[in-house]
């Protein structure tokens, strides 16, 4: 067992005793500083404090990152039109009958995060090994990874959903947007996700101008255009509805034929250490959040 292993096998096992513990010693590890939970001053500090405090046991929160259940969150916000269509709802692997599935669908474990397997052609899907992977991952405490307790209570299962392309069959981009206190700021664009080159995430704001904040923005030239997607002011919009209710939340689109179409709500992202952030990004994001009603 390699020292990654034995660190993440370390941090699971400290979770079930002390979240607090294991996120300090994370984030010691990780981030290479103190973290300050009495007055918490940087993007990642304000969210662990949320994690820890605010998102813990909070029943709306677990609704929120259960893939399955925030589909009624989402209907309960006026925003039906946004779900994407789902095909089944299993509680175990046996229940599935790929047989009755379309040729093209996602399946997902609606308990934590990358639980995805997307089917592109079911005639080249391997069906044994789809099905031990998924209970794999039936098997697998997500939360412990990171501490991420707002995730501990989500009942698990698993759900298939339509596969969403674009008309030129190319991967789709997600459009994640980050909002503070109910309001949305910016969006994080991920290219390329899902093809054999390197994932770039761009940092783009309200204006569509680049924000050179992590490595991918630094590295832009002075030229560097992206496209804007002609749904992305109704994702701002629908960015706003659906985060009212929190200090801080990020809210996942695509963008499927100038269709909007959700993703889900992360309330962690990165476990609360990402570490990509350059310069003061860390202060200015951090400042974003009021954490003032809840720390006296």
């Amino acid at each position: 067992m390699n020292k990654t292993e034995i660190l993440k096998n370390t941090y699971k096992v400290l979770s079930s005793i002390s979240p607090t513990m294991s996120s300090k010693l994370m984030y010691r590890i990780t981030v290479k500083k103190k973290l300050n939970l009495k007055n918490p001053k940087l993007f990642n500090e304000k969210l662990m404090w949320l994690k820890l405090n605010l998102y813990k046991n909070n029943p709306l929160i677990t609704e929120c990152v259960d893939k399955y259940r925030v589909r009624e969150y989402i209907k309960r916000c006026g925003c039906s039109e946004l779900l994407n269509e789902l095909i089944g709802v299993y509680d175990s692997v046996d229940e599935i009958d790929f047989s009755k599935l379309p040729d093209k669908f996602v399946l997902k474990c609606n308990h934590g995060a990358g639980y995805n397997i997307l089917c592109k052609n079911k005639n080249e899907l391997n069906i044994n090994e789809t099905k031990q992977t998924l209970k794999k991952w039936l098997k697998e405490d997500y939360w412990k990874r990171c501490a991420e307790i707002n995730y501990k209570k989500v009942p698990k299962k698993i759900i298939c959903e339509k596969f969403l392309e674009n008309e030129n069959k190319e991967d789709l981009e997600d459009y994640k947007i980050y909002c503070f206190n109910g309001i949305p700021q910016f969006v994080m664009i991920c290219v390329g996700r899902n093809a054999k080159q390197r994932t770039k995430y761009y940092f783009m704001n309200k204006e569509w101008k680049i924000m050179k904040i992590n490595p991918a923005g630094i590295e832009t030239p002075e030229n560097f255009k992206i496209e804007k997607p002609k749904c992305i002011d109704e994702m701002f919009e629908y960015a706003q509805t659906l985060s009212k209710p929190f200090p801080f939340v990020r809210v996942d689109f695509y963008c499927v034929k100038d269709k909007t179409i959700f993703g889900e709500l992360t309330f962690t992202p990165a476990g609360c250490i990402d570490t990509n952030y350059i310069g003061n990004a860390q202060e200015m994001l951090g400042n974003m959040i009021d954490l003032s009603e809840y720390i006296r």
